[in-house]
């Protein structure tokens, strides 16, 4: 005669272990998941900062004159939020330029985003991206651009 033990299923010590493992597991996948969340999100503050660059450069083109208001370059309000809603920008004249003569566009994270290494994005008339890619603390979770 078999035992009662036989076929019946797992013991409460064999699923605590599967279930210390799945804990084990989790701890470290979370984390990590999160880093690529950032870095996903990363993408919607970029994407409105080309776009207003794009802009500022036709207007520019037009005009021999940079604007340091949104709404000059049809935006509905002069802080702009991304499409997702992870970012929102605000135009000012960086050091060194004249009115009408440089703009720079900064891209500040918002809500859940606002945790990203990187912090606020941001870039000039002259091209330059900030978080610079020499910056390893902001560059902790991959490129900021």
């Amino acid at each position: 005669m078999a035992s009662m033990r036989d076929g019946r299923g797992f013991t409460l010590i064999e699923l605590m272990i599967v279930v210390a493992i799945i804990a084990i597991l989790a701890a470290i996948a979370v984390p990590w998941w999160g880093h690529y969340v950032y870095r996903s999100r990363r993408a919607d503050g970029q994407k409105l900062l080309m776009h207003i660059a794009q802009m500022e450069e036709r207007y520019y083109t037009d005009n021999n004159t940079y604007p340091l208001t949104a709404t000059s370059l049809g935006y509905t309000t002069n802080t702009p939020v991304s499409e997702d809603g992870y970012y929102t920008v605000t135009l000012a004249l960086p050091s060194g330029s004249s009115a009408g003569q440089g703009y720079k566009a900064t891209a500040v994270p918002q809500g859940s985003q606002a945790g990203d290494a990187c912090g606020s994005l941001s870039i000039d008339n002259t091209g330059q991206k900030l978080p610079a890619p020499t910056d390893t603390a902001a560059n902790s979770n991959g490129s900021c651009w």
